[in-house]
């Protein structure tokens, strides 16, 4: 009958309404969740009016938006496992640049401004005023987004020329935006590391004292 929602109109309305809703949404898992589930109603409704270009186009939207989605998801699983693990950083490396270091390069003095953080790929690197060295598949530098003023608190040396990564904070808060679940984790992330650098350093310290002490005398 003349006035009635046709199937095909009925998929084209709620794929435009689950588009809608995309732009409602503040975080970027349900965002993309939302996408390919209008892109999915939005083929069905381009194919069934025979609309080519706009069939192809939603077609062409649902793979991308399946794999924006998978790989949001992937980093929330890795950076929750690291949380609550080994503290390792390696799912932040699809989203760093990587080059490589000399001998004797400084790659930050402390009370410089800080802007990005780095991993170690290859080579040593070492943080002067402590002379502790930053072991190779370590992130290093991401303090700095957490201080008052991102300052640096520490120099960092290369000891022996190799690679680093690095990822710009710009970079890291836009991961947090898009899923305050990363920001979450990454903080408990940064918190625990915190920790360990200041085990590491009193440690390090209590090594120099006993060092120091006179040897006792003997009668």
């Amino acid at each position: 009958m003349d006035g009635e929602l046709s199937f095909a109109d009925a998929l084209g309305l709620i794929g435009a309404v689950l588009y809608l809703a995309t732009y409602a949404t503040k975080t970027m898992v349900p965002l993309r969740t939302m996408a390919v589930l209008s892109n999915v109603f939005l083929v069905g409704y381009a194919f069934l009016h025979s609309y080519g270009p706009t069939f192809f186009l939603y077609l062409a939207l649902i793979p991308l938006n399946s794999m924006r989605l998978y790989q949001m998801l992937q980093l929330i699983r890795k950076v929750e496992a690291a949380a609550s693990g080994d503290l390792n950083m390696d799912w932040l490396k699809p989203y760093m640049h990587k080059r490589s270091t000399q001998t004797g390069e400084i790659l930050f003095r402390k009370g410089d401004v800080a802007d990005e953080m780095f991993y170690t790929a290859s080579g040593r690197y070492r943080l002067v005023e402590s002379g502790i060295e930053i072991p190779i598949g370590r992130v290093v530098g991401e303090l700095g987004l957490l201080s008052p003023g991102n300052q640096r608190t520490q120099t960092l040396e290369c000891v022996e020329g190799g690679e680093i990564m690095s990822i710009s904070y710009e970079k890291v808060k836009e991961l947090y935006y898009q899923n305050p679940r990363f920001g979450f984790f990454f903080l408990r992330l940064t918190s625990e590391r915190l920790m360990q650098n200041i085990a590491r350093m009193e440690q390090e310290l209590a090594k120099r004292e006993k060092a120091s002490e006179p040897a006792p005398s003997r009668a």
